[in-house]
């Protein structure tokens, strides 16, 4: 679900029918007032938010957002007038994840939509991870086998976390390399290699959930996925 903010009805009826003909679910509303009644009945995935609006202008919306714990983590897309590159700016600092500039084409619209709930997605991590006697507690970077804690480096944890998340998803070392030493690491897939090995040996035996893929990489096998 999509919600869209934005005070001039003929804008906002374009932006409903481009995001309803891409696939979306969406709901309009001209202020903040009918906004704030929407969202304590349904969170949408994503928010585009006018800045110039009646009433709350779209930085108090913003900003009352990010201050609430229930909203703090929907990703929120502002529309700024051409040349307030301040109201942009402020916008991004009080945590907006990117903007759109008047007057915008709908299909800009909807690839900024799609990048931002690719990333926002990408970057949602359960605050626990299991699988078997191993637990991982994504967000104090604790590893327990068997409640007993194992000291990973943070590469090897980085590594657990993403095979974790993606039981029985087959990673080439490359599609490791980038997603844990990112795009800009100029070793070889060698790096990889050692680091499964000694994740591997730390987790003792359950060591054997990293299973190598020949000739491809590896995967974190789950029997019950």
């Amino acid at each position: 679900m999509i919600y869209c903010v934005e005070d001039d009805d003929d804008i906002r009826e374009l932006m409903l029918y481009t995001l309803k003909t891409a696939g979306f679910e969406a709901q309009g509303f001209p202020d903040g007032d009918d906004f704030w009644q929407a969202i304590s009945l349904q969170q949408p995935d994503l928010i585009l938010l006018d800045i110039m609006l009646p009433g709350s202008d779209g930085l108090a919306i913003l900003e009352k957002l990010e201050q609430t714990p229930a909203t703090a983590g929907i990703p929120v897309i502002m529309a700024t007038a051409k040349g307030t590159e301040y109201d942009k700016v402020k916008g991004l600092d009080m945590g907006a994840d990117d903007y759109l500039v008047k007057p915008f084409g709908m299909m800009e619209m909807i690839s900024r939509i799609k990048a931002v709930l690719r990333r926002s997605q990408k970057g949602h991590v359960p605050k626990m991870l299991k699988l078997g006697n191993l637990s991982l507690d994504v967000q104090n970077y604790v590893v327990k086998k068997d409640n007993q804690v194992i000291h990973l480096t943070l590469k090897e944890f980085e590594l657990l976390v993403l095979m974790m998340k993606n039981p029985n998803r087959v990673f080439t070392r490359q599609d490791l390399l980038k997603q844990v030493w990112n795009d800009d690491f100029l070793g070889e897939t060698r790096t990889v290699d050692v680091h499964i090995g000694t994740l591997r040996t730390k987790l003792g035996d359950a060591g054997h959930y990293i299973q190598t893929i020949r000739g491809v990489g590896y995967r974190l096998e789950d029997d019950n996925g």
